[in-house]
């Protein structure tokens, strides 16, 4: 018999007129998955990349913010993530960045951060699923792009109604849908429960990722083993690490481990993404903003500390790309992927 490791597991996902060159796709996180790290992510194979969510009604007020997090330009498929309460403002929000150039328009339902959740968007939706049923039609009767569907396992243990959501969802219209393995209560405390997932895969016929804690292709094979998904969805792993997702997608497609790209060329890519954020937003802003970035990069190269000290507080950005460049000239015990 063959190793799991041996083995394609893959086929390919179809979303309308699309069909995604692989099945590891880069989560939508909110102050992360910019535009750069979008570029970058697809550009080293990830299947699909989604943007950070959209509030639709401050995207529909002109929020400069808001606009920024919806361009895709030089990424294809231009995938943007909604959220919001209101079926006519997410509607029309979607409308407007269809054509603006976006090919799908997701939905987020399971976003847990009490500052959407009190809003009664996000991952709340899950305690209203006829609000969100109508959610998602005005939203698949608004465009014609495939519409897709984020959402987590329910708003706590007492209510895993993902499987009923999906079910409403398919019959809307929609054409993808990814789990969270945890419910909104759980935040990302514990362990993603994968197994969980293949409850949804049952219910419904279009293709189901499976989301939580992947930062490995063993992760991802087990992942799709234990829920039946289509594919996976890489968040917090890919921070730092935007080539992940696609040598996890090429290790699952073709049955192998996973191979990073090489140091040299995740360096370069780092520094794209830094270089990104100081024109896009300035050198002050843009530095302050890549902080996050800059850290995980550090640290997945294995820099040492007192590098990594100085990436997150200097406000010299020349200075910031000497650094990033020779956080990746370390050769650290264990190579990070």
């Amino acid at each position: 018999m063959k190793s799991a490791e041996s083995l394609s597991t893959t086929s390919p996902i179809v979303l309308g007129p699309l069909v995604l060159e692989g099945v590891a796709m880069l989560a939508p996180m909110s102050g992360v998955s910019d535009l750069a790290m979008r570029r970058i992510a697809r550009r080293f194979g990830a299947a699909l990349v989604f943007s950070e969510m959209v509030a639709a009604e401050t995207y529909l007020d002109g929020g400069a913010e808001a606009a920024l997090r919806a361009e895709g330009e030089g990424v294809v498929p231009h995938a943007v993530q909604l959220v919001g309460r209101e079926p006519q403002a997410l509607a029309e929000t979607a409308r407007r960045v269809e054509g603006a150039g976006a090919q799908i328009i997701d939905i987020n339902m399971g976003c847990p951060a009490r500052r959407v959740s009190g809003a009664l968007a996000g991952a709340a939706l899950m305690r209203d699923l006829d609000c969100a049923e109508r959610i998602i039609a005005s939203v698949v009767e608004a465009v014609s792009a495939p519409v897709t569907l984020k959402m987590r396992l329910g708003w706590d243990e007492t209510s895993l109604n993902a499987p009923e959501l999906a079910r409403r969802a398919e019959r809307a219209g929609v054409k993808m849908a990814t789990v969270h393995g945890r419910t909104r209560r759980q935040m990302y405390d514990g362990r993603a429960d994968w197994k969980a997932v293949g409850a949804i895969v049952e219910a419904v016929r279009i293709p189901v990722l499976v989301n939580g804690d992947c930062a490995t292709v063993e992760d991802a094979r087990a992942m799709m083993a234990q829920s039946g998904a289509s594919g996976v969805m890489v968040g917090r792993a890919a921070i730092g690490a935007p080539w992940l997702v696609g040598a996890v997608s090429q290790a699952l497609a073709n049955g192998g481990p996973l191979y990073p790209p090489p140091r040299r060329v995740q360096a370069e890519a780092a520094i794209e993404h830094l270089d990104w954020l100081l024109a896009t937003l300035g050198s002050r802003a843009g530095l302050r903003h890549a902080r996050k970035h800059l850290s995980a990069y550090a640290k997945v190269a294995g820099a040492p500390g007192h590098t990594l000290r100085e990436l997150v507080t200097t406000e010299l950005p020349d200075l910031a790309r000497k650094l990033l460049a020779a956080a990746f000239e370390t050769r650290p015990a264990k190579a990070a992927a």
